[in-house]
This record gives structure tokens, C-alpha cells and sequence, in this order.
């Protein structure tokens, strides 16, 4: 008998533990298929965003059925060479079936869009973990949500919702490096540190508000505006905020700062509005922009007495500038101006004195509107309103070169903030994450590709419709009816009263704690609850008597003369020269006839 029929016979298919296979239909994905994706640049200007292919694997040789082979066992799967020549194995990935072989993968994940509804009013903040497991949003309607594409349904529903700062908008929203934790910004005036679940950590101190040197005070004391973490370092993060101050601080310590950086304006009373602050990527850096319009570079090394690099009027002034982003690698600074402003400029950060590259008429509305770099450092993706009455938002994706238009998206409402996610992706050589957009309606817009992401939205997709619950299913306490018996206990019980209640009304009057009467003073002298007449004497007899208006004031003045001849302590400094009284002389018989 051959080995594979003896392993056969003792039930033995193969080795290890089979994975389950997943038997999802292939047009899962189509229901949120877009349908309006359409370029806006000629072929000439997205000659470099070409489609990337990638090659079938070869099919592997079918196994030997020689008797001379090692045991049968399950076939292995293709192997797949990585970067360096190595054979790398694969990961199992159900929606391997959904591409095709030699089909054009696109260039952006922007094909399909899942939409998560809960906010009411317009998201100004997004931010998405380390993962990209979870998502977490803020509104104008004051409330944080946490959504975890891992754990949420098809209804699409956070599994937390809180407000962080009562009747304050939501500006910004920050994930720690680790993904521990995050930071919550509002327009309240102190920072909040959350854990990964949304328990508050820690609440940072304000500061004196009647303090006119801002390095004096403990903490902000005007709005905050944004917020970031540094790169290398989990235990510390900036604010930027209304009171003219980058305040560095640190995770273990919030009652005082760590370091304060005083922006000064070259406007009458030297101070400005910070409206957004952001680390380099190596933490070297920070920049932020401000309300007059000037835009500001510090080395982390230096003492912040001035900033190393300053451009006045790089945006409008009086306009709230909405992001500052460096790149990946940090050479480079992008900024997205505010209402009245409209525009989105590109910064040589070695060359810090005029843009680069500058795009007009990105129109908005409101003044938290970001723009971001790909992943892969190549493109820029930002909102913009609509220009006409009526219109709709849209989405650009620019060339980061010229920031010409490679694709315009649109959308149900204008976006506002933007996020691009670089890890929740399966193309190793492709790296088009899924894009996640915040709305003015309050909607927030996943975009993705089931051939390039990974996770994220598509694990919403591979979950099958949810199974009914049946009586089986359920515990017999769940499934048993619940009998209830009203007028069952005493007190709800409508009858007449129990007779001869008087004599227990009088005991319970004796009870002190049923008549809930107040301890009596013990010792002293209101033992008893009352005020003896011996209480009353002692306060009489320590009264003291005043027995001044008995006594002749004349006598009590002379009382003090003989004193004052024989010892002059007040007047001994001018008894030299005081002058010496001189009577008259009378005449014995002048006195005598007066008589």
C-alpha cells in the first residue's frame, strides 16, 4: 500500500493546523466602490504617477507521487523574493483571490470609500494610532470619538464618546510615538493626556493670567491650537496656543512646563497667535506659524531666545494658517493657509527665505484645513472648498515638484482635515496607505484599494452579515421569561395603613438616629444641651470693669508730675533751654488788701 493511502487510513491529511479558509464573495468590495474617480491633470503632468504591476508568481510544480519522497503533506505555498534576493513567506491575506494577475494596481487607494457617521457638526480633528487599528476624531459638536475598524460592525460606530473639554471645539488631536497614549486640544486653555481606551492620565496646569512675561507662568493662559509629539522621545510634546507661546512639556510633569518659547511679533504689543506648531522628523526642529503671518524655525538645541529662522509674511496677514508639516526627510516645509489666504507653499527648509512652489486658490473655510505628504514622499493631498454657490468639496492630490493637480476627488462636503496612514498597506512597493478625510457634515470618509491597503477598512468588508440569534444560542437565565409580579414587595402595596402605629412613632422619637436628632454636647458647660448659670458667671467675671470716669482727671495728670521732675525721659532733650518762669513779686500788704 502506498504511504499517502496508510496515512489516509489513519486519518492523517497532512501536518499542523490547517488555517480556516474564508469564503467571501469577490464583489464584497462593491458596494462601496466609487464611481466618479477621474483625473484632472493632463497625461503629460501625471507621467510619473503611472501605475505600478506586479508580476504573477510562477505556479508551483505539482508534487512527486514517487515512494521514495518524504511524507505527503500539504503543498507549499509560492514563495516570494524580498528586496534582498531572499525568499520571504508569504502572509495569508483572504482578498489574494480579488486582483487578478498582471492587473494595473492604482496609484492612489481612493477606488472605494467607507463612510463612519456619528459627529453632527464639522470634524476639525482626526488622528490615527501607530497600527492604524483605530481612529480617533474631534467636531465642533465637542465630542471625541474612537472608532476600531477591528471591533466596529456594518453599522459603523465608535465604541467610545466623551467630551474632553465641555462647550469648547476640539482643535487638534495627537497619538503618542508608542501609541499609548494621545493628546486632546481644545479651546480651553489646558492640555489633556489620555490612555490608548480614552481614560484621562493627566490634566496640565494653567497659568496666571494677571502674569504680563509669559516665561513666568506655569502654563498656557489663553486657547490652545495644536499640539505634537516629539519623534524620538514619548515623554515629550509642544502646544502651541492664543497667549503668543510654544510651551514644551513633559508627560511625568504637569504642574509646570518643561521649557517656554516666547513668539514675538513685529505688531505693536509683540505678541501673536500661534496657530499651529510641528516637530522634524529627527526632533531637531520645531516650526510654527502665526497669526501675523510669520513663520518661525527653532533649534531644539538652542536656548529659544530668538528663533534660528524666521520668514515674515509667508501667509496673509491676519489669517490663521492651518498646518505646518515637515517631510519625511525633513528637508522640506509645507504650510496650508488659512480663509483669506487660500493657498498651499512648499519650504526649502536649507533655503528658508521664499517658497518654492506655490499653489492659489485652494479656497476654505475653516481654519484648522491641513495639508499632509504621502508616505512615500512624493505627493501632497489637501481640501479645498467649493468656488461657486452650490458646489462641492474636493479632494487634490498635487505633485509635490510644481503642486500641480495630479487627481481631483470629489466628496459629499468640503473636506477639512486629512490623514495618511503609511502601514495599513499590503504592497510592499507601493506605498498607498488608506486616506482617511474629515467633512463639514460631520462624516468621516475612509478611502482605500482592496488590491494596495491592508486592514483598516477592509476588515469591515471580509466580516460576514451578522448571525441571527436563536434560543439555543442564549444561556437559559437569557432565554427563560422574566416574570413580573406588581404590588409584590410591602412598599408597593396599596392597603390600608397598619393600625396602632403611635407607640412605635414615640419609640422611634427616643431613637436618635430614626429621629435623626443632632449629638448633644457631653462635657463642658453646656452639658445637658442647656447654659448653666455657671457658665454665665465665669463670662461676668471675666469681664473687666472699666472704673476711669470715677476718677478726677486733674489728679490723675499730677499723679505723674512729681515723676516727671525727677525722671524727664521725654522732655531731657530741651530742658536746657527751656525758659525759666518769672513771677511777679507782690507786696505782703498788696495780698493782704486784696483780702
Amino acid at each position: 500500500m502506498d504511504d499517502v493511502d496508510v496515512l489516509a487510513a489513519m486519518g492523517i491529511a497532512g501536518f499542523g493546523k490547517q488555517s480556516k479558509k474564508h469564503e467571501l464573495k469577490p464583489d464584497r468590495f462593491d458596494k462601496t466602490k466609487r464611481t466618479d474617480v477621474r483625473p484632472s491633470a493632463p497625461a503629460s503632468q501625471a507621467a510619473d504617477a503611472k501605475p505600478v504591476k506586479i508580476a504573477a508568481a510562477a505556479p508551483a510544480p505539482a508534487p512527486s507521487t514517487d515512494s521514495a519522497s518524504p511524507s505527503p503533506g500539504p503543498t507549499p505555498p509560492p514563495a516570494r523574493a524580498d528586496d534582498n534576493g531572499g525568499d520571504v513567506e508569504p502572509e495569508y491575506d483572504p482578498d489574494d483571490d480579488y486582483a487578478a494577475p498582471n492587473e494595473e494596481l492604482p496609484t492612489f487607494p481612493i477606488t472605494h470609500e467607507l463612510s463612519l457617521k456619528d459627529h453632527t457638526k464639522v470634524v476639525s480633528a482626526l488622528a490615527l494610532d501607530p497600527s492604524g487599528a483605530r481612529v480617533l476624531s474631534g467636531s465642533h459638536d465637542y465630542d471625541c470619538k474612537l472608532w476600531d475598524f477591528g471591533g466596529m460592525d456594518a453599522r459603523c460606530k465608535p465604541f467610545k464618546t466623551w467630551e474632553p473639554a465641555g462647550s469648547y471645539y476640539i482643535h487638534d488631536l495627537k497619538y503618542s510615538p508608542d501609541g499609548h497614549s494621545f493628546l486632546v486640544i481644545s479651546g480651553s486653555i489646558q492640555a489633556k493626556l489620555y490612555d490608548r481606551d480614552g481614560e484621562e492620565k493627566a490634566t496640565f496646569i494653567k497659568g496666571d493670567p494677571y502674569i504680563r512675561d509669559m516665561k513666568n507662568t506655569a502654563g498656557h493662559v489663553a486657547e490652545l491650537t495644536s499640539c505634537s509629539w516629539h519623534p524620538k522621545d514619548p515623554q515629550l510634546f509642544i502646544t502651541g496656543s492664543a497667549d503668543s507661546t510654544v510651551r514644551i512639556w513633559d508627560v511625568e510633569n504637569k504642574r509646570k512646563q518643561k521649557t517656554v518659547i516666547v513668539v514675538k511679533s513685529r505688531e505693536r504689543g509683540a505678541r501673536t497667535k500661534v496657530t499651529t506648531c510641528s516637530y522634524s522628523p529627527d526632533g531637531k526642529l520645531i516650526a510654527a506659524a502665526c497669526l501675523d503671518g510669520a513663520l518661525h524655525i527653532w533649534k531644539t538645541s538652542s536656548n529659544f531666545v530668538r528663533p534660528d529662522s524666521t520668514i515674515e509674511g509667508a501667509h496673509v496677514k491676519g489669517t490663521e494658517t492651518g498646518s505646518v508639516v515637515f517631510s519625511v526627510d525633513g528637508s522640506m516645509l509645507l504650510t496650508r493657509g488659512g480663509a483669506g489666504d487660500d493657498t498651499v507653499k512648499l519650504w526649502d527648509v536649507r533655503k528658508f527665505k521664499k517658497p518654492i512652489a506655490t499653489r492659489e486658490g485652494v479656497v476654505t473655510l475653516y481654519p484648522k484645513t491641513n495639508a499632509i505628504f504621502s508616505p512615500d514622499n512624493k505627493f501632497i493631498i489637501t481640501g479645498s472648498g467649493a468656488t461657486v454657490k452650490g458646489g462641492t468639496g474636493k479632494l487634490l492630490l498635487l505633485n509635490k515638484d510644481d503642486l500641480s493637480a495630479v487627481k481631483e476627488l470629489e466628496l459629499d462636503a468640503t473636506p477639512v482635515v486629512v490623514q495618511w496612514h503609511p502601514k495599513i498597506n499590503q504592497a510592499p512597493l507601493i506605498e498607498r496607505p488608506q486616506i482617511v478625510v474629515g467633512l463639514t457634515n460631520g462624516q468621516i470618509s475612509v478611502l482605500y484599494s482592496p488590491q494596495t491597503s491592508l486592514n483598516g477598512a477592509k476588515l469591515l468588508m471580509n466580516k460576514g452579515p451578522p448571525r441571527k440569534i436563536t434560543v439555543e444560542d442564549m444561556s437559559d437565565a437569557l432565554a427563560a421569561p422574566t416574570i413580573l409580579t406588581p404590588h409584590a414587595l410591602s412598599m408597593f402595596k396599596d392597603g390600608d395603613e397598619i393600625k396602632g402605629t403611635k407607640r412605635k412613632r414615640e419609640k422611634d422619637r427616643q431613637d436618635p438616629r430614626k429621629s435623626r436628632r443632632p449629638e448633644l454636647p457631653v462635657t463642658g458647660p453646656g452639658r445637658g444641651g442647656r447654659v448653666g448659670a455657671s457658665a454665665t458667671q465665669h463670662v461676668v467675671q471675666n469681664l473687666v470693669r472699666d472704673t476711669t470716669r470715677d476718677e478726677d482727671p486733674r489728679e490723675a495728670l499730677l499723679k505723674y508730675a512729681q515723676m516727671g521732675e525727677e525722671d524727664p525721659q521725654w522732655t531731657a532733650a530741651w530742658r536746657q533751654n527751656q525758659p525759666k518762669p518769672v513771677f511777679a513779686q507782690v507786696a505782703e500788704e498788696e495780698k493782704e488788701g486784696e483780702e
